[in-house]
This record gives C-alpha cells, structure tokens and sequence, in this order.
C-alpha cells in the first residue's frame, strides 16, 4: 500500500501529532508498506523511517509552525499516486491534502486530534465556538473517514454534523514505561532529589498551556507531605510558576524516551489538570508505568479511567475533588499500588503494533469497492 501522510505537526516539534504520525510511520515501514510526508517546514529531517519528509510553506502561531495551501501539495501528492492520504489533525494543510485527494480520486482518511472549538470555548469567544466546529466540519466532510480517539470527540463531531465516523485511539510503549523502571538507580536519585524527605510525589507531564490548566495544582496548597513534580514547558510556565509559588514544586522541563519513563517512575500519583483532551495519551503512559491516575472528567481520560478502579475522574469545576481524591492516595500506599497494577493490565493490550495494524484496516476500508 502507498501511503502520503500529511500532518499538521512534525519533527523538529514534539506534540502529540508528531509522536502518533512517527509511530504509524515506523510501523508502515514495519509491514513493508510505501510512504511520503507532507509538513508545514520547520527543519524536519529528509527522511523518517525510509521515507522522503517533504516541507511546503508555513507560518509561525503560538510558538508552532502552521502550514499553508500550496500548489506543491496536489503536485506532491500527484506524483506519489497514492491509495490513500492519511491527514493528521488537518487544518488547512491537510483541508488542501482531502480536497486534491478528492479531485484525483484517492480517498483520505482524517485524523482527528486537536480540539480546535474547545479553544473558542475556553476564551469565550461565544459565536465562534459554532464558527469553529463549521470550520471542522469544512476541513473533514471531503474525508472517506474521520477517525476520533474517544467516545467524546465522536459525539462532539456527530453534533457538529461530521459524517463518515470511526474510532482509532493511540498506542503506548508497554516497554519504555514500565512499573519495573521504580527499581532503576536513575530513578532512586531523581526521587531522593525531588523528595528529600520521602514525600509522596505527585507528577504532571505535558505541555504547559492554557488548555492545560497546570495551575489547577494550587489546589494541593497546604497538603502535608507532598511534593509536585511537572514535566514540560510552554507558554504557560510563567502563569504556572505564579500561580504554585510558595509550594514545593520541581520543574523539570521537557523530558522526552528513557528520561520521560525515569520521570514517570519517579512518581506516586499521577494528575493531569486539563479538561479539553481528545485522548489523553499521558494518562496511557501514567497507566503503563504502574500509576494511579487522577483527571477531569473530560474528553478522552473517561475512557482510559476506570474510576475508583485505576483512578479517579474529578468535575472539571470543583478543583476540591482533586485535592480530595490526591489527599486520599497520599494517605493509602496499599490503595496506590493497587489502583497502579490496575492501570498497567488496562494498557496491555494497547500496543502501538495492535493500534497501528488497527488503523491500516482502516485504511483497507476505504479503498474496499462499493457495497463490499
């Protein structure tokens, strides 16, 4: 199978769209398959994974490069001759890549990814929320198939009048993040530097965002014996350093292969604090390393948590739960362990391999003749 892949985000940035597109290219090399890729430039690599990394023209928003319509991007795709376009998180790159499939009659499957509404919403922009789901709307209605990560995003794409829905959730290294790293020497040290004291520590890692909400943290002010540990940097880190003064926090910046999985081993307790996640793949990583795990009952973490099972899913508006639920892992090792062991079965059997295989049945689906 020939396949292009256009994403919104590539290498040299490091978010959840590059990760997920890095992984299906590594695994379409695995099974002998054919790719290209289509970015916005930014000084990625040549090649990935055996394949050629074509950059077309962007422009820099919030830190991110955003790539624009191009001429170069019909031609690109024109001259591949793909079976199918695989369109990661599109926007207006990849609106561009699912219209010229359509012109040259080679279906896309869409990736759906970033909550562009959810971003209207949290800035009460009002009429713009309806504004930006049409926008989605556009961007996908030329798709043979969109495939969202969780229950959520399917129904938030069924309201917003999207067609032609499936579901395709993300991988997670069953390797890299594993309870055993607890025992690794680099982990013990990090723990003795992060609590001196033997502290239970509570972790965060992702981007430091207004989506994120890393501030809710100020919610654990005052909590005997614990210490906060987050992972990431972005343009939040100020508001967030503000709002935490005065608590016991390390920050430890962006960590990404065996540093982020020592990072994760290094943790008690597990919470992520935004409510906009179209899946959550941190929670994934949390579960597979042996964690509890605490986030708002939002998005994708309702089905990755199990609750009260490998951990807890707060109201979104009520930051108390949060302390609550935190207080009363703090409190019960036994309750920790448990719930950690639960959330590492839960992640077992979702491989990148598995979710890989899965979505080139995906693929098969679209290019399957009609009525078939």
């Amino acid at each position: 199978m020939r396949v292009v892949v256009v994403s919104e985000s590539f290498l040299p940035t490091t978010n959840g769209v590059t990760t997920s597109v890095r992984k299906v290219l590594d695994h379409l090399a695995l099974r002998g398959h054919e790719a290209m890729v289509i970015a916005p430039a930014a000084g990625a690599p040549r090649d990935y994974a055996g394949f050629r990394v074509h950059e077309v023209p962007a422009v820099a928003y919030r830190q991110f490069p955003v790539g624009l319509p191009s001429p170069q991007v019909t031609k690109l795709i024109a001259d591949f001759a793909p079976d199918v376009i695989h369109a990661a998180s599109p926007f207006l790159l990849g609106a561009q890549a699912i219209d010229a499939g359509r012109r040259l009659g080679i279906p896309a499957v869409a990736i759906f990814q970033t909550d562009v509404a959810g971003y209207a919403r949290r800035n009460r922009l009002g009429a713009a929320t309806k504004f930006a789901w049409r926008v989605v709307r556009w961007v996908h209605e030329g798709a043979a198939l969109t495939l969202a990560p969780s229950t959520a995003s399917l129904a938030d794409l069924e309201a917003a009048g999207v067609e032609r829905l499936g579901r395709w959730g993300r991988g997670v290294d069953l390797a890299t993040y594993h309870p055993r790293n607890r025992v690794d020497p680099a982990v013990v040290r990090l723990r003795q530097r992060l609590a001196p004291g033997g502290e239970t520590i509570v972790g965060y890692v992702g981007r430091i965002a207004p989506e994120k909400q890393v501030e809710r943290f100020d919610a654990l002010r005052g909590m005997p014996g614990v210490r906060l540990a987050i992972v990431g940097d972005g343009p939040s880190l100020p508001s967030v350093r503000k709002a935490l003064r005065g608590m016991p926090v390390s920050y430890l910046g962006a960590l990404s292969g065996r540093d982020l999985a020592v990072a994760y081993a290094s943790f008690d307790v597990f919470a992520h604090t935004g409510a906009e996640e179209t899946f959550g793949q941190t929670v994934q990583e949390a579960h597979a390393s042996g964690l509890p795990v605490i986030s708002p009952r939002a998005g994708g973490p309702i089905d990755l948590i199990d609750h009260g099972v490998d951990g807890y899913l707060f109201d979104p508006r009520f930051d108390a739960q949060l302390r609550a639920y935190v207080e009363g892992l703090v409190l019960d090792e036994p309750l920790r362990l448990r719930m950690g062991e639960a959330g590492r079965r839960a992640v077992v059997g979702r491989s990148w391999e598995s979710v890989c295989d899965e979505l080139i049945g995906h693929y098969e689906s679209v290019l399957a003749p009609v009525g078939v």
